[in-house]
């Protein structure tokens, strides 16, 4: 049995009276995870060719935050630290997670971590995942195993289907992936073929709408994670919706996911519950910047990267050195409790959404184990004085290790050996003067330099031994 030990001071830092423990007055959440979808890739983050006028409008209801960092440059490791509040590398008792692939054997552990949607639903929660996983996709690591009521989806991204050969060392040489699986609940449904995932996004569509109808006649507060697949590569979209952007495929797939945005929020207050429904709008890592050959081959142009498209951060997924690789976009709609029309340029990240869920819904946060989330309440609801959780944020190297360290507006890339065996020194960029990352400044700051090191180092001692990090 997997044991939980909870902080029964917890609820101590809400503001007092903030929530009541009613099944009324709690909030309802829905959590929107965009996928590859980049820190200027929204109009209200600056997008010149791309259009999201429904995220446009949650974010004039709401918060911007401009300083959002996802928990890792790659998916898995992203959702498992989103899911559970922890660093990718303290999940599974410290084994951590990398990306899976149809062959990989391994998932997100139950009896190592705790879910979000499991303490939601230990508080009375209905609880639905829609879309992606991609945190295992054998029975025993399905989001139904981690307290997802339920589940509609595909269970890893939409290109790891039978087009994508092996070869490379991470498939078995010579052996085509499966056709991807629809499953609904433990169950396939379906093998899907390239024109039945350009249909999916419709489907997933609709079955968060019948979540939330279901939901609202449970007269339950629920949580809804809807884990969009359409701006994951291959860009496909439901026909009719092609064409739209100026950003080729993938702009159409931004711009169909903001359609599906609007359709949930019309859904939202049909049902007359937008006066106490918490929608959060967040990436899970950077966008793809670099062209990939096989790509283009197995999907023609939805397999399309567009190198010369700028991006005002540094960088893409797959990496966590420089910004545009973790560093997201985030809005944040609540109202009585948000703000509307607000910007918040503190430090936060995506791990916070764990403590925080789990605070407002009543629920207590686990004590047996290091929990790197904060409570960013008092951020959302712009209280005076009221400043980021976090003394630094940090990112990893694809094989362990702290890569880079975010603290105040500093970014510090840690010392490291290349590939020769060559030492290679810190660089530090001021991210106010700075944000795409190309003046290292490490020179002129050398005491600064050395207390972020530090700081990284004691912060990967931390990780390894599974203690907090100060």
């Amino acid at each position: 049995m997997k044991k939980l030990c909870y902080n029964v001071l917890a609820l101590a830092t809400l503001s007092t009276g903030a929530f009541a423990q009613s099944e009324t007055q709690r909030p309802n959440i829905i959590h929107i995870l965009m996928d590859d979808v980049g820190y200027d890739d929204l109009s209200c983050f600056g997008s010149q060719d791309i259009k999201t006028p429904n995220i446009d409008a949650i974010a004039s209801q709401g918060m911007k935050f401009t300083e959002f960092y996802a928990p890792h440059g790659t998916s898995t490791p992203s959702r498992a630290a989103l899911l559970t509040g922890r660093y990718a590398p303290r999940v599974n008792n410290g084994t951590g997670l990398s990306v899976l692939f149809p062959h990989t054997p391994n998932g997100l552990e139950d009896e190592d971590e705790v879910c979000i949607a499991e303490l939601l639903k230990k508080q009375g929660y209905t609880t639905g995942l829609i879309g992606k996983w991609h945190l295992g996709h054998l029975p025993q690591y399905l989001p139904v195993v981690h307290g997802f009521d339920r589940f509609v989806g595909i269970p890893y991204p939409n290109d790891h289907g039978p087009e994508r050969l092996g070869g490379t060392g991470v498939r078995p040489s010579g052996i085509s992936d499966p056709a991807i699986p629809l499953i609904r609940q433990a169950q396939v449904v379906k093998e899907c073929d390239n024109n039945d995932l350009a249909e999916l996004p419709a489907l997933f569509q609709r079955e968060a709408c019948k979540f939330l109808y279901d939901a609202v006649q449970s007269k339950k507060p629920f949580y809804l994670q809807y884990a969009n697949i359409e701006t994951h590569t291959p860009y496909f979209i439901p026909r009719g919706f092609e064409g739209r952007s100026k950003a080729g495929a993938f702009g159409d797939a931004v711009e169909y996911l903001d359609n599906t945005v609007g359709v949930i929020m019309d859904m939202v207050k049909r049902l007359k519950i937008e006066d106490n429904t918490w929608i959060i709008i967040t990436s899970d890592n950077g966008p793809l910047i670099h062209k990939d050959k096989e790509l283009e081959n197995c999907y023609g142009r939805f397999g399309e990267t567009d190198p010369s498209r700028k991006h005002l951060l540094r960088g893409g997924k797959y990496q966590e050195k420089y910004d545009g690789g973790i560093r997201v976009s985030c809005v944040f709609s609540w109202p009585g409790v948000i703000p509307a029309g607000t910007v918040c340029n503190e430090l936060a990240t995506s791990m916070d959404l764990f403590t925080t869920m789990a605070l407002v819904s009543g629920a207590t946060v686990p004590t047996d184990r290091p929990i790197d989330g904060k409570n960013i309440l008092p951020l959302l609801k712009k209280e005076k004085n009221a400043s980021s959780p976090h003394k630094a944020v940090f990112g990893f190297r694809p094989r362990g290790g702290i890569e880079s360290v975010r603290f105040k507006h500093w970014k510090l890339i840690m010392p490291q050996t290349d590939k020769q065996g060559k030492e290679q020194p810190a660089q530090l960029y001021n991210l106010q003067e700075d944000e795409g990352e190309q003046t290292n400044v490490a020179s002129k700051h050398t005491e600064l330099v050395n207390q972020i090191v530090s700081m990284g180092q004691e912060a990967n001692k931390a990780i390894k031994e599974n203690k907090n990090i100060d």
